[in-house]
């Protein structure tokens, strides 16, 4: 059978979307979502997602990593998700939508979308390091010379030798200036460095907030694939009202053959 796609990126985030309303996509396949994730034999992308009917809001997210497996929530998936729901016309320039982790509001202007995030109650600091879950666990890491940095190996050995089995995704961070962090990040997974990674730099965002290093509630973060920007409020309760801002773009579209 030919399954037809759409492939989106988020600041080089990349995913493969398919709207799954009729429910006829395989869900249990991780070996499908695995190929059609694949960057040599399938179509490439950093995780699959499936734009499905919800009863309450105005549609659903499904996420897929590229090991073919659902997971927690992905920033830039759901910001590219909203677009893709905008290109199909189930939304106008606002949406609502159900995710693994709950509600999430969110706006779009050209190519830019906005995304409400769930709140944070708590940050852990250690020394050296921060820990959070933006929606997804995030291990936060100041560094210097952050372009030399092999994240792959260092990632790695900090996903598996620290957080175990069920793994976190790892960030390390270079402050450029007041307010301003280049970001690298190691997805779980994905096994791998990503180019940009949307729970990711909120948790940045608010670690270097809540660790003292900025005293801004609006955040610029540099990543290898562009510019996101992340604002909140703090208050006695946590973390509220985070936004998770970039863009989101549609690449190509198509068709592939798949088994039947």
């Amino acid at each position: 059978m030919k399954l037809h796609f759409y492939k989106y990126q988020g600041t080089g985030n990349d995913f493969v979307m398919i709207d799954n309303r009729a429910l006829f996509f395989p869900k249990n396949d991780t070996a499908l979502v695995r190929h059609l994730c694949d960057r040599k034999f399938g179509i490439g992308a950093d995780g699959l997602i499936l734009l499905e009917h919800d009863e309450t809001t105005d549609f659903r997210m499904v996420y897929y990593n590229a090991d073919g497996n659902q997971s927690t929530m992905c920033g830039n998936g759901g910001r590219c998700l909203v677009a893709f729901a905008h290109h199909l016309g189930i939304v106008g320039k606002e949406a609502r939508f159900m995710a693994v982790d709950g509600l999430h509001l969110a706006s779009i202007s050209g190519e830019e979308v906005s995304l409400e995030m769930t709140d944070v109650r708590t940050v852990e600091n250690f020394e050296g390091y921060s820990f959070l879950d933006t929606g997804s666990p995030h291990h936060v890491q100041l560094c210097e010379q952050l372009e030399q940095l092999d994240v792959h190996k260092e990632g790695a050995r900090l996903r598996y030798g620290k957080y175990g089995a069920k793994g976190s995704n790892i960030n390390f961070v270079e402050k450029l200036g007041d307010a301003h962090y280049a970001v690298r990040t190691y997805e779980r997974g994905v096994e791998g460095e990503t180019l940009s990674c949307g729970t990711g730099v909120t948790a940045v965002a608010l670690a270097m907030y809540d660790r003292g290093e900025t005293d801004r509630s609006t955040v610029k973060l540099r990543t290898e694939g562009g510019e996101l920007k992340v604002s909140f409020i703090r208050n006695e309760e946590g973390y509220h009202k985070i936004t998770l801002q970039g863009p989101a773009v549609n690449v190509f579209e198509g068709t592939i053959n798949i088994d039947s």
